[in-house]
């Protein structure tokens, strides 16, 4: 019989969270979360499209209040998350809600595309239940980034030597790398590097960011 490993006691209680539910609500909260730090900074607009549960349930369960919570920086467990719509409104974010009919992936699917001015981010985001989630997608690269080890997502121009910067920051700061995927547009343009490790190490994002030819760089753990 396979043994069951737990990290944290919240992996089998579940999340402090303002309710109802764990998928729609704390796992929502946490996607628009992760999607705000990649972004950077508060969006001045987000479009936000809804699949299968989410879009049937998305006002009942709180999914609404949740992203957009998040979106602005709260965790799940924020006593202002319900007033979140209100607030994005008081900052002058718009938001638009979309309910799609396609099928998608997962039934708790959702793309959020930010912008202000010419900064544009799509992400697709997945509640996998328990609160806990998964980036299926960004900038139509696909990835899969469950946040479960510390997390660097690098954004970056694809030139010969790149990752070989990358990896020497780790190397210096004897930070070993657990898993690590590459993907790029196309020759030359836009890629994404994900880099999972097994120490936490916030202080080589600083580092990376001032490389030459990366767009951006976010740490999760």
């Amino acid at each position: 019989m396979e043994q069951l490993k737990y990290t944290s006691v919240f992996d089998i209680i579940g999340p402090i969270m303002i309710g109802p539910s764990s998928s729609h609500t704390a796992g929502a909260a946490r996607i628009g979360k992760v999607v705000r730090k990649i972004f950077g900074e508060r969006p001045d607009s987000v479009d936000i499209y809804l699949y299968e549960s989410f879009a049937k349930t998305y006002r009942g369960h709180g999914t609404d209040i949740a992203l957009v919570g998040g979106l602005l920086g709260m965790e799940p467990e924020d006593p202002c998350l319900s007033d979140s719509l209100k607030i994005a409104h008081e900052k002058g974010m718009e938001v638009l809600f979309v309910p799609k009919q396609e099928k998608s992936e997962h039934p708790n699917m959702v793309q959020l595309k930010l912008t202000r001015g010419e900064h544009v981010l799509t992400v697709t985001g997945i509640s996998i239940g328990g609160g806990n989630i998964q980036i299926s997608e960004v900038n139509g690269f696909k990835l899969s980034l469950s946040l479960g080890m510390p997390t660097f997502v690098i954004v970056h121009q694809d030139v010969p030597g790149m990752i070989a910067h990358i990896s020497q920051f780790f190397y210096d700061a004897n930070v070993n790398i657990g898993t690590m995927s590459v993907s790029r547009e196309a020759v030359g343009e836009k890629a994404i590097t994900v880099i999972e490790t097994d120490e936490r190490n916030e202080a080589m994002l600083n580092k990376i960011r001032k490389l030459e030819y990366v767009f951006s760089a976010s740490y999760f753990e």
